[in-house]
């Protein structure tokens, strides 16, 4: 696995306000979007409740693992992996090896990034599901494009910018969930067979 950049540890103020301006021109983008937001590729529709519970649930999953800008793999393609393959390797020492370098690639550093956050809060299942996860990206894209006047903005890329801040990442996932409340459906309503 690619290593990882990480933010700085040091908690600052952010950069970015979400103000509840930029929400209407959120939700004025939202009513001109080309399919459905608050509908899942399921075809069922979620709540603005359940998507700002996964918003927040992914606040505090990076709260509590770290948040990384992005995964940093230009060293990987330099200096690749050294396994040695040796005739004279034992199968034992080969598979040590080989549970050495994957155990190296994977790591155990914790830290996400925003779009790999709100994915592991959808398969987690206690706060979100993929609906709302796939949701949720719409809706801070829509946060975004409001934000920058940007209609080709998004989430991802704008969380990757150099100077992003975790502070920054919380702020945007703290207006999502408010637009989320704000705009959404009130209640979830499951499509009929």
């Amino acid at each position: 696995m690619p290593k990882k950049t990480t933010a700085p540890a040091v908690p600052t103020a952010a950069a970015v306000v979400f103000t509840d301006e930029t929400l209407r021109k959120a939700a004025d983008l939202a009513a001109d979007y080309y399919r459905p937001v608050w509908t899942g590729l399921s075809g069922e529709e979620s709540s603005g409740e359940a998507v700002a519970r996964h918003l927040e649930a992914t606040i505090t999953l990076l709260d509590k693992d770290g948040w990384v800008r992005i995964y940093d793999s230009g060293t990987d393609w330099s200096t690749g992996p050294d396994i040695s393959d040796d005739d004279s390797m034992t199968v034992k020492a080969m598979v040590k090896s080989l549970l050495r370098l994957v155990r190296d690639e994977i790591g155990t550093d914790p830290h996400r990034t925003l779009s790999t956050a709100l994915r592991h809060v959808g398969e987690g299942g206690g706060h979100g599901d993929p609906d709302t996860a796939n949701i949720a990206e719409v809706v801070l894209d829509l946060v975004v494009r409001a934000h920058t006047g940007s209609d080709s903005a998004c989430a991802k890329a704008w969380s990757e910018r150099l100077n992003r801040t975790h502070t920054d990442i919380t702020a945007l996932l703290t207006a999502g969930a408010r637009f989320a409340r704000t705009y959404g459906p009130a209640r979830q309503v499951t499509q009929a067979a």
